[in-house]
């Protein structure tokens, strides 16, 4: 592989690498805040990072609005769902759930180029099936409690929507702006999910949280802010832009048995190491499939009569 090609996967491992610890973070410091809080919050903390570099002038009022909507979705509302989730379930259970997120990847992207892509779909459902091998048995429903985990589960399948929409939503629009600069109109994708947490922190009644924080919970709150959050997003967009659909769908999945194994080395959980390595087997497989691709073109969806947002 040559060295850009290098670098281009290197931002998604390096944040593959930080995100596998937010789970046990979230679980065991945040739980009894408001999830739309939390998710405000670490926007809060999030977007100063970029509003020096924000250069909004001359972008126009659609692409603004584009980018805005982009950071609601990917951001602001996969949180609040993501978080929410805790509730019901556990890290470990949460973690394992994200395995689908590849799936809404490629077909969300095959959606917008109006297309069918049967090799990256089968590498999507590779890593998902490799992901897969890890849950067996992990999430399995308690009868007594079954509606409320079933709840969390959806609320995760519906945070991965989210997350899988607005990456590659973002990878279109900057294919097809290509003299856009990431550093320079982040902020506006941090200040959508600052609009839509504030709106749902509101709705929910969850401002009361702000005074129950301890010291923990600010340090965490800081740390998932402006690390997990707001550096590791960016540099996770910078990535999903230069790769292919296929290795960005793949690589959503690396954190799930990286998340595994903090679970397991960090904060105690048990975990079946058998499955854990088969199920790893199959993630470098896919993984080397998607790394084998040449490197992705612009999609049809990118450049023939689709409107942006300038």
């Amino acid at each position: 592989m040559v060295a850009g090609g290098s670098a281009r996967v290197g931002y998604l491992i390096a944040v593959s690498l930080v995100w596998a610890f937010s789970f046990g973070l979230i679980k065991t410091i945040l739980t009894g805040l408001d999830p739309g809080f939390v998710a405000w919050a670490r926007m809060l903390v999030a977007l100063p990072l970029f509003l020096p570099w924000l250069r909004a002038r001359g972008l126009g009022p659609r692409l603004i609005a584009g980018l805005l909507a982009i950071g609601a979705v990917q951001y602001g509302l996969m949180y609040m769902l993501y978080i929410a989730a805790y509730q019901r379930l556990s890290a470990h259970e949460v973690a394992l759930l994200t395995v689908f997120t590849p799936i809404y990847v490629a077909l969300v992207h095959d959606a917008l180029a109006r297309r069918v892509a049967p090799r990256t779909i089968a590498l999507a459902l590779l890593a998902a099936l490799g992901a897969g091998v890890i849950e067996s048995g992990d999430v399995a429903l308690d009868p007594v409690d079954a509606r409320a985990r079933w709840v969390g589960v959806l609320l995760v399948q519906a945070a991965n929507l989210c997350f899988a929409a607005g990456q590659v939503l973002y990878r279109a629009l900057r294919r097809r702006r290509a003299e856009l600069e990431d550093h320079r109109v982040f902020a506006l994708l941090y200040l959508g999910a600052l609009l839509v947490t504030s709106v749902g922190t509101t709705l929910r009644g969850g401002w009361s949280s702000a005074a129950a924080l301890s010291g923990e919970q600010l340090t965490a709150l800081l740390y998932l802010g402006a690390v997990a959050s707001g550096l590791c997003f960016f540099a996770w967009n910078k990535g999903a832009v230069t790769v292919s659909p296929a290795t960005l769908a793949v690589f959503n999945n690396l954190k799930v048995p990286l998340a595994v194994a903090a679970a397991l080395l960090v904060f105690g959980e048990q975990a079946d190491v058998g499955r854990l390595l088969v199920g790893g087997a199959l993630l470098v497989v896919a993984a080397a499939g998607a790394l084998s691709e040449k490197p992705a073109t612009r999609a049809p969806a990118d450049e023939q009569g689709r409107k942006d947002y300038s």
